[in-house]
């Protein structure tokens, strides 16, 4: 399957891109396994993000109703065209998805779920991009570079834990459901990778202001060797009394460092800094 993917960009006249981080899956029971995962149905509309050389989105289309595809290199599109024959469900968009209007493709689109082996170097701008933007996405199912993996599912007080893992959870649970070695891409990358399936429930953890919450997690994790309460005072301009009392309303240790919150705590802390911004 390899050799026939590399006869196949070898007569398209393609060559891989560093750049734009490609590295192909070829493996037809890896991608099925990936799919299945995913719990992709015939009744489905799935968004795949970085097409490459089209396996993935060929297995795709013969498991859901409908396939949106994103690939920013045009050089593919010879590719895509033979790859895709016959794949009468699928549409391929030559394009930018950090730059899409995500509101008018999710009114055209209706529910949807994401399913994609993502360039590593876009990885947590997509994730963001979707956790932030979308309204209709039920969950993503993307191949990641395995330490992010790892971060993305981390407990609290592990060093995995941070500020992406906290993000992720006030809209999505995650977890690992497959890990890939190296040796399954072409070209081969110096890491190995991982499946990670994100279930996107609104209204998982309350929170009074969305984007509060995300300052106070960037605050918590500004410096992870200094304490939250200092983290507090250098990002909102509190002063220490302040920073204190936020911290006792909110119910937690005065020496507490951002990595040993759960995404609850930091939903409780950011609902007491809005209602403190709030009073001042």
């Amino acid at each position: 399957m390899e050799n026939n993917l590399k006869n196949t960009l070898r007569e398209a006249g393609f060559n891989f891109k560093k750049r734009l981080g490609q590295n192909f899956i070829t493996d037809k029971n890896l991608l099925a396994s990936i799919v299945r995962g995913a719990g992709v149905t015939k009744s489905d509309t799935v968004v795949e993000i970085g097409c490459g050389a089209g396996a993935l989105t060929r297995v795709l289309s013969e498991n859901a109703a409908k396939v949106l595809g994103f690939e920013v290199d045009v050089g593919l599109k010879p590719v895509l065209s033979r790859a895709l024959e016959g794949a009468d469900n699928t549409e391929i968009i030559y394009g930018d998805f950090l730059k899409a209007d995500l509101k008018s493709l999710e009114q055209k689109l209706g529910g949807y779920s994401v399913v994609a082996n993502i360039p590593y170097y876009v990885t947590t701008p997509l994730i963001t991009k979707i956790l932030e933007e979308s309204k209709l996405c039920r969950s993503m199912t993307v191949m990641v570079q395995e330490e992010v993996a790892l971060r993305l599912c981390a407990k609290p007080a592990t060093p995995e834990y941070g500020a992406i893992t906290a993000a992720v959870a006030l809209r999505a649970s995650a977890e690992i459901i497959k890990k890939v070695p190296r040796e399954m891409f072409t070209p081969r990358p110096n890491v190995d990778s991982a499946v990670v399936k994100m279930v996107i429930e609104d209204g998982r953890i309350k929170v009074k202001d969305p984007v509060l919450y995300k300052k106070t997690v960037h605050a918590a994790f500004q410096s992870r060797r200094k304490t939250l309460e200092n983290n507090l005072v250098g990002y909102f301009g509190l002063s220490r009394g302040e920073a204190q009392k936020i911290l006792a309303a909110a119910e937690i240790l005065p020496r507490a460092r951002g990595e040993t919150l759960s995404p609850a705590q930091f939903a409780r802390l950011a609902d007491v800094i809005f209602e403190f911004s709030s009073r001042n």
